[in-house]
């Protein structure tokens, strides 16, 4: 027996939390029509089972727990892929991220230093490019190279 749109999505609800357009992919997939989809995002959603906010705190939080080594600009990308709006990222950004990116962003090439410098020869721009793709903002970095240079020295 086929479980109706919104007992799946309680079902997938159960086990994780998720985005509202991730669940509305998956509901999708698993042949609901797309009016009866919508209809039960927005059930969920009165209901607050489903919160973008919330999730959007969630997925911070838990990519800053199992790493630290994550700028704004990365995070944002991922919740834009996410299908979070740019609204609710950025407060979400600013209610779990510090302003000041530099200390994360030293952090970050302590760790690179220790693991995947080694074999690259710690290059300068090894390290920019690494804190570049893990969203650092440029001022952290031309920072943390200034430093990094003077350690060198």
């Amino acid at each position: 027996m086929k479980l109706t749109c919104y007992d799946q999505a309680v079902k997938l609800l159960a086990r994780r939390t998720h985005f509202r357009r991730e669940l509305g992919d998956k509901l999708a997939r698993r042949g609901y029509p797309p009016e009866e989809v919508a209809e039960t995002l927005d059930r969920l959603a009165s209901r607050r089972y489903l919160d973008d906010g919330q999730a959007a705190r969630q997925f911070v939080a838990g990519r800053l727990a199992r790493t630290g080594g994550y700028g704004r600009a990365r995070l944002a990308a991922e919740l834009a892929a996410r299908g979070v709006e740019g609204g609710m990222a950025r407060e979400v950004l600013d209610e779990l991220l510090p302003e000041d990116d530099l200390p994360a962003a030293r952090a970050e090439a302590r760790r690179w230093a220790g693991a995947a410098g080694a074999r690259s020869g710690k290059s300068p721009e090894a390290l920019a490019r690494r804190l570049e793709r893990r969203g650092f903002s440029s001022r952290a970095i031309a920072a943390v190279l200034r430093e990094r240079g003077r350690e060198i020295e």
